[in-house]
């Protein structure tokens, strides 16, 4: 295990605790509370890891090691369940020497471990069961610790001062860890213990067991996190393990029914679509604003403005009630005031929220934290779309006056310079240089590598704003508000078209330049940055179809995706984090803007790459990014070794990747279905997608390649007089 930690005044989102690729986590999560084990079920940190039971950024259980007697048991098998809500482990005994002389064999002991969690409790099951001859006499040991870090600590950054780390406490069946941090608040781990356990102690819990042979025996612990301000938390009762393990499966089945099934004939892609729906499902958590599909686990779990945007575009044609919730979630935490310390201005939207103690005590400057250029407009274009999808003109309205805030921002504090395209530069010292998506401090810069100055305009900002400034004007003509609005909404971003195009295109590169620098100077580089140009649709049909062979050459082509740096450019490296590597929600959107294009074809090809991906990563899960080393016959995708899984965008990542193939565009102002010149790979033959929301109704739809054109039925639901088949355009 190495770490990576890079921290002058560029680089706390770049800080980050590397595991050795061969590591397998299991992960799981409820709510603000998420758990990240090995494939024991066991934290065990040496040094520096990530493994842990967190709850609003903090470590509230660092160690949780399984002992049978004075030895760690033998794995036999270990996996989340494809609802993401049970992590189950089969584990055996080695040799176990008896009172008698007598040694069990390995093998004998059959320990059956299952872990979940529920609200802010962390259940760990454990059923024995003697499946030998002979009697076992045998001690279980959980050896258990809480440092009580915080996550930017586990991360790798140090800190001068810390807040009391209570001794441990023991009373009746339950073992108490405490910590009264530096902000003020109060945290205590409670772990609750059945049945009473033979002794427990300041760091350990034991049962003594004797089992018969065929005889079974069940241990559990519950491990709770609580926290407050100032006094210490009052415990409430945790609900139990079975009724938690109810209440987790009631709680996926009733957020499955009520979404589109989506079957294929192939068997992989099914199981690829179903880890991704039940990524996002454990990714969604309930905030007072509403529902919030939190970016990644472990580093990112929490909400960040540009994560869910993205996500809820890539599911809104599947699921448009995420959309929604990112919006109020993202409405509410609109900036309203000028503080260089956050880097926020009135209007501007959310980049990141942390809750915890060194967020509080500003050591970092992202408790609330406003730096990201992206993020306003694309919450303009998610607004204009959800209302395309929906027809919710009640909602649209409430949030009206925050997107006529966000298209303030960008007027008056987007556009540094008053040049026509919107810049950033970072205002706190401490907080991101670069605030684009890729916002690694070496992202943006020169052909000859040199890095660019700010204030800095990224290209797919301008196809960001051009979308976001349409879309408004949509929405203002479908509140009735003034025509003139409307028709100055549409003229803006018409000319910024026009400029963009004139400004950012690179003749001899193929493709758009990554960005303008603070000099007015083009970063004259192939990367992946345009293909957003084309989601948007600011780039011009002979600029997108430049563009578009750019992205699909095998310097930018990996042969698993696309590249976010091409392989020819002075920075590239596979193994970077954003010059080389390969990101699927990235990916995701450039497909979709190859089909805006008609570029059908292409966009299969993107998602034959990463469905050939996926099929090498455990449990079928994209991570974040995988490196973005050549493609080689036999040989799977190279891990990148602080990638989070599961990550929301990379979940959402296989619908809009469908959704780009299939040709789905839904209209529910008119309650209709078009299906756009529809085209699947030669790997996905059939499609079936039943109860797909159309206006107030819903269809059934079978999608069937025959040659090489796709025969589109309705199968079922409101009837045909709702689905528009368009075979050319």
């Amino acid at each position: 295990m190495t770490d990576e930690i890079i921290r002058v005044n560029d680089a706390y989102y770049i800080l980050a605790t590397s595991t050795r690729v061969d590591d397998r986590r299991r992960v799981l999560k409820h709510g603000d509370t998420f758990a990240v084990f090995d494939r024991y079920g066991d934290i065990e940190n040496v040094g520096q890891r990530e493994f842990g039971i967190y709850h609003h950024d903090t470590r509230f259980l660092s160690r949780c090691g399984l002992r049978l007697g004075d030895h760690h048991p033998l794995l036999l098998s270990s996996t989340v369940k494809e609802d993401n809500a049970l992590m189950t482990v089969d584990l055996t005994n080695p040799d176990v020497p008896q009172p008698d002389s007598m040694v069990v064999p390995r093998g004998t002991l059959h320990v059956f471990r299952s872990k979940l969690v529920w609200d802010d409790t962390c259940y760990d099951h454990l059923r024995l069961h003697n499946y030998g001859r002979v009697p076992i006499v045998l001690s279980v040991v959980f050896e258990l610790e809480a440092d009580f870090a915080d996550l930017f600590e586990v991360r790798g950054m140090d800190r001068p001062r810390r807040g009391v780390l209570h001794p441990p406490k023991v009373e009746g069946n339950v073992l108490e860890f405490g910590y009264d941090g530096l902000d003020g608040r109060s945290r205590r781990t409670r772990i609750a213990c059945h049945p009473m356990p033979s002794q427990l102690a300041a760091r350990y819990v034991r049962y003594d067991m004797r089992l018969a042979p065929g005889a079974a025996s069940e241990v559990e612990l519950e491990i709770r996190c609580e926290s407050n301000g100032g006094t210490p938390p009052v415990a409430v009762p945790a609900i139990g393990y079975r009724k938690a393990m109810a209440s987790v499966a009631t709680s996926f089945e009733m957020a499955r029914a009520r979404e589109p099934e989506i079957v294929t004939s192939n068997p992989r892609f099914n199981d690829w679509l179903h880890r991704s729906l039940s990524d996002l499902h454990l990714m969604r958590t309930e905030t007072p604003s509403g529902v919030y599909p939190y970016a990644g686990i472990p580093w990112f779990c929490t909400t960040f403005g540009r994560d869910g945007i993205i996500t809820a575009l890539e599911c809104l044609w599947f699921d448009p009630t995420i959309a929604r919730g990112v919006l109020s979630v993202l409405a509410a935490t609109q900036a309203d005031r000028d503080d260089p310390e956050r880097d926020a201005q009135p209007g501007k939207i959310l980049h990141e929220a942390r809750d915890g103690e060194m967020a509080a005590l500003h050591e970092v400057p992202f408790g609330r934290y406003y730096g990201t250029v992206d993020a306003t407009p694309l919450f303009i274009m998610l607004a204009g779309a959800y209302y395309a999808r929906t027809g919710d003109i009640p909602f649209v309205r409430a949030i009206w006056p925050n997107v006529v805030r966000a298209l303030q921002w960008i007027d008056q504090y987007g556009d540094m310079d008053g040049d026509g395209f919107v810049e950033y530069a970072r205002r706190n010292p401490q907080g991101l240089v670069q605030q684009g998506w890729k916002d690694s401090v070496d992202s943006v810069f020169h052909a000859d590598g040199a890095l660019a100055d700010a204030p800095i305009a990224l290209c797919e900002v301008q196809g960001y704003v051009y979308a976001g400034k349409l879309a408004a004007a949509d929405l203002a003509e479908a509140l009735g508000q003034e025509p003139s609005l409307i028709a100055e909404l549409r003229r803006q971003a018409m000319a910024l078209r026009h400029k963009f195009d004139e400004h950012f295109w690179c003749e001899d590169l193929g493709t758009y330049a990554i960005a303008l620098d603070g000099g007015k100077r083009l970063c004259r580089v192939r990367t992946s940055n345009p293909g957003h140009c084309l989601y948007t649709g600011i780039a011009t049909t002979a600029g997108a179809r430049r563009t578009a062979a750019t992205l699909m050459d095998e310097p930018s082509f990996s042969g698993w995706g696309v590249r976010t740096l091409a392989a020819t450019e002075a920075r590239y490296n596979p193994m970077s984090y954003h010059n080389g590597s390969v990101w699927p929600h990235d990916n995701a959107l450039l497909a979709a803007g190859l089909a805006r294009y008609g570029l059908k074809a292409e966009a299969a090809r993107i998602l034959a790459g990463l469905f050939d991906a996926s099929r090498w990563f455990e449990l079928h899960r994209l991570p974040e990014l995988f490196c973005g080393f050549h493609r080689r016959t036999g040989e799977s995708p190279t891990l990148y070794p602080v990638s989070c899984a599961p990550q929301a965008w990379a979940a959402g990542a296989s619908l809009l990747l469908l959704q780009s193939c299939l040709g789905l565009e839904l209209a529910g102002t008119a309650g209709t279905l078009l299906v756009a010149n529809p085209f699947l790979p030669t790997f996905l033959p059939e499609v079936y997608v039943r109860g797909l929301q159309v206006g107030t109704g819903s269809v059934d739809l079978s999608f069937v390649r025959r040659g090489d054109a796709v025969d589109v039925q309705v199968t079922g639901g409101a009837g045909d007089d709702l689905v528009q088949v368009i075979t050319s355009r």
